[in-house]
């Protein structure tokens, strides 16, 4: 049965493409969210980009047909534009003034005079808890939404395997066949791995007996990197290794890594510690600098209006790097801040001879990145639609690291699901190309009251 749903700007700015989505149904864009586009279309940033796209798309569209009879789509659906039922009452208490209201009037009046179901489809929960206190179905835009939080994929894995095999796997590797996981039942099966999964691999005689691995080519191989310690620093728990693993492999293998994890498990840490091994202590030649991008929720709008040049407006956004670095920089914990001026000139100077960059994660978009050390911090803080601009910008012999807590989400219409760094750990799993690793709680390594605090809070 064909359906009518009826689209809410907010599912346009987070995915322009949003209207080739729903099939053969039809899809109406009440009037109102013409008005929100064009005053959008003007914006800097993600928000002003989508909504021009959009235009453009409805322009497109508008010279194939009748908008406001409805142009057939590619899909089989229909698209149109809806200016009527402006005289649909709504309770005393929703002013009509608000543009969602606008939205809610255009779902009653369609729902009251056709046949078809309509469904309003919104990023907005508000507006969905409004249409459902009006009788009218309302849906989230759930077409780039992954797995539940908990289901998604990690990575990593605990697996056993028989003694006899054990002891040869640091000269032949482990078969993927020959290992196994125990399931709640207590029964033993052979689980299906992901190309460069990692693995904790134990005797099944001797369980305190490991080995760490990773998944290549239908056999679990060792680490490669374990005993590096990349600008001075070791790892402390299995994830560590796992993360230092897929971080000093050479963008030609690994170009895409993602790092899920908590505050406080090292995730930017590694990553910036790694860079700095690879262009200062043994330069490599592999890259030309490390790139630092770290999207924010209100970046977008407040960026214009802050004073000084691109670096000065960007720099408080930057200050969690500037922590890390200076942990980097001074190994010595008793000895690090003695002189501040010092330790800033030392970090400076990094800057200053570009081997460290930062830059505004919009103006990413359109360019091609080579040689470089990118990082992506928070990158929970991305749209699929961002997530997706910044891989397809990588260059030759550039390495991607995308790291961020799908649990800490500032940017409205967001969620553990719908998030740009959850969206491509579930979509590049398998390929030989994406390196994945999320970290655990008991890898914390900030504070013991971190740590007490993430068990208990």
């Amino acid at each position: 049965m064909v359906k009518i749903y009826v689209a809410d700007t907010s599912v346009l700015i987070q995915a322009p493409y949003a209207i080739e989505s729903f099939e053969d149904n039809q899809v109406v864009l009440p009037m109102v969210v013409l008005e929100e586009l064009d005053h959008l279309k003007k914006s800097e940033g993600e928000a002003g980009a989508n909504a021009r796209r959009v235009i453009r798309y409805l322009e497109q569209l508008r010279f194939k047909g009748n908008l406001i009879r409805g142009v057939e789509l590619e899909n089989g659906g229909t698209l149109r534009v809806e200016k009527n039922y402006v005289d649909v009452e709504l309770p005393e208490d929703l002013s009509e003034k608000v543009m969602d209201n606008r939205i809610l009037k255009v779902c009653l009046g369609l729902s009251r005079e056709k046949e078809e179901q309509v469904i309003l489809v919104t990023k907005d929960l508000l507006l969905r808890i409004k249409a459902q206190i009006l009788g009218i179905d309302a849906e989230d835009f759930t077409t780039d939404q992954v797995l539940d939080h908990e289901k998604q994929y990690t990575g990593r894995c605990e697996l056993f395997v028989p003694e006899e095999i054990f002891k040869e796997f640091k000269k032949k590797g482990v078969p993927v066949d020959k290992v196994y996981a125990i399931n709640a039942q207590g029964e033993n099966y052979v689980p299906e791995l992901e190309e460069n999964q990692f693995v904790i691999l134990r005797a099944d005689q001797s369980t305190k007996k490991t080995h760490l691995g990773r998944v290549e080519n239908g056999v679990i191989r060792k680490l490669e990197y374990r005993k590096s310690s990349p600008y001075g620093i070791s790892p402390r728990s299995a994830g560590q290794y796992f993360l230092q693993e897929a971080l000093m492999q050479p963008a030609e293998k690994a170009p895409l890594v993602i790092v899920k994890g908590m505050a406080g498990t090292s995730k930017t840490f590694y990553s910036l510690a790694v860079g700095l091994e690879k262009l200062l202590n043994h330069p490599t030649g592999e890259y030309r600098r490390i790139l630092v991008c770290r999207p924010n929720a209100q970046f977008d709008d407040d960026i214009g209006f802050l004073p000084g040049d691109e670096q000065e407006k960007i720099s408080p956004l930057m200050r969690p790097i500037m922590d890390n670095l200076e942990q980097l920089i001074d190994s010595s914990e008793e000895d690090r801040y003695a002189d501040e001026e010092e330790l800033q000139g030392k970090i400076e100077e990094i800057f200053a001879r570009g081997l460290i960059q930062t830059e505004a994660l919009n103006y990413i978009r359109g360019r091609s990145i080579v040689k470089t050390y990118l990082i992506i911090d928070e990158a929970q803080n991305t749209t699929p639609n961002q997530i997706k601009g910044i891989i397809t910008r990588a260059g030759k012999d550039t390495k991607i690291i995308l790291l961020g807590d799908p649990n800490q989400i500032d940017r409205p219409f967001l969620d553990e699901r719908t998030n740009g760094l959850s969206y491509a750990s579930e979509h590049m799993k398998g390929s030989p190309l994406c390196w994945q690793i999320t970290m655990t709680a008991q890898e914390c390594e900030r504070s013991a009251l971190a740590m007490e605090a993430a068990g208990r809070l």
